[in-house]
């Protein structure tokens, strides 16, 4: 009986790692927009303040006053249940998703 032999694995080649040439990022340049100041309603003030504030800093008065609050739901991390304040901002609504949150914000400033 003639049995097959198989024919041997030719051992895998690497190529050789190409280098790209080291670039310098720039400095990410924020967008001007969010920068610009906006002036918070009389719904919203009580929040944020009454002063005119850039959209960036909006957002983080508005965070730090859901998190002191207790406001982000715990099962469900993407809702937001309003309380009192929030809950005129929000058009009455009990609770909102983050993404929901931003839209109705927006209707309050400015």
């Amino acid at each position: 009986m003639a049995t097959k032999s198989k024919p041997a694995k030719k051992p895998a080649v690497k190529k050789a790692a190409t280098k790209k040439p080291a670039t310098k990022k720039s400095a990410r340049k924020p967008n001007p927009e969010f920068m610009k100041p906006v002036q918070p309603d009389a719904v919203l003030a009580p929040i944020v303040g009454e002063k005119p504030l850039p959209r960036t800093e909006l957002t983080k008065k508005l965070w730090a006053y859901i998190k002191k609050n207790g406001l982000q739901d715990s099962k469900v991390r993407t809702q937001i249940n309003a309380d009192d304040k929030l809950q005129a901002v929000f058009g009455g609504k009990k609770s909102v998703t983050m993404f929901e949150m931003t839209r109705l914000v927006n209707k309050h400033v400015k």
